[in-house]
């Protein structure tokens, strides 16, 4: 008799349009305001239900992806299963194609992903409180890489706005192939505990602004992390000049704390010819096109 079925779900990279960092608070961690949203492409999570909890890892990218107990997968499963008596897990493999530590939230994608697969082995409502407990347990990028929508993100991350519906955007993402840990940008922007970034707060965000209004919106903001993440890996400046300058390109912007870039087109067609034309001039670079969501 053939056991439970294999699962799979794609983990897309977290796309953050904007990045305020408001406060650096006492415990150390800072308070954000962003806004995020999701793209096409990325990793990809399977689960073989019933087998024991493991993790097989492939893929381009697979060597920086973290193995054994630090993979965000095994503590995302292993979250759940402490908060879920009697979970049935199984045998987990990645498929690691994102960049790692390139502002994407590839790992907190992949945690969530795995969440997403053992709920859906277990019967469980992705809004289950143990699900959403497991997932704030992982770290600040997984509760919004849950439902992999778009929305406002603030605090640490785990406060989340409504699911917002945008308006047919292109993503053109870039990144040079340099590393930036998160870390290491906060650092560099310097906020002490307790201090507070003296800069006006998040525009709100509605679902149903048309693109024109949106990227008008996007224009009022910033990625406080843009500035030290550029004093750190200086081809991120490049990135951002050559997005740009693509023909049809709308808007460009950091993305996370780098050092992927992205430009907002909405022109499909426009998107993809930037994207291929960026790859041939640049071919260290990983570059792809991807509506937004």
């Amino acid at each position: 008799m053939a056991g439970p079925a294999r699962l799979v779900e794609r983990a897309g990279p977290k796309i953050n349009l904007s990045l305020l960092t408001l406060a650096r608070r006492a415990d150390g961690l800072h308070d954000l305001e962003s806004l995020v949203a999701f793209g096409g492409g990325g990793d990809l999570v399977a689960l073989e239900p019933g087998a024991p909890l493991a993790l097989d890892i492939a893929g381009p990218t697979a060597g920086a992806a973290g193995a054994g107990d630090d993979n965000l997968c095994l503590k995302a499963a292993r979250a759940l299963e402490a908060r879920v008596p009697g979970l049935t897990t199984g045998r987990l493999t990645l498929t690691k194609r994102l960049p790692v530590a390139a502002g994407l939230g590839g790992g907190s994608s992949d945690a969530a992903a795995t969440l997403r697969l053992l709920a859906r082995a277990n019967g469980l409502p992705l809004d289950d409180p143990r699900l959403i407990a497991a997932a704030q347990a992982c770290g600040a990028d997984v509760p919004v890489c849950v439902a992999a929508r778009a929305r406002m993100m603030r605090g640490v991350g785990h406060a989340l706005g409504p699911v917002l519906t945008l308006p047919p955007l292109v993503a053109v993402l870039a990144n040079p192939g340099v590393a930036l840990a998160t870390k290491d940008v906060f650092a560099r922007l310097g906020l002490a505990p307790g201090a507070r970034h003296a800069l006006q707060p998040h525009p709100a965000v509605a679902s149903g602004l048309d693109a024109e209004a949106l990227l008008a919106l996007l224009k009022k903001t910033r990625n406080d992390l843009e500035d030290p993440a550029c004093v750190l890996a200086p081809a991120i400046g490049d990135v951002l000049a050559v997005l740009g300058a693509a023909r049809g390109a709308k808007f460009s912007r950091m993305s996370g704390s780098g050092a992927t870039c992205l430009a907002l087109f909405t022109d499909r067609r426009l998107a993809a010819r930037a994207a291929r034309a960026i790859r041939r001039d640049h071919a260290g670079w990983t570059v792809w096109a991807t509506a937004l969501r």
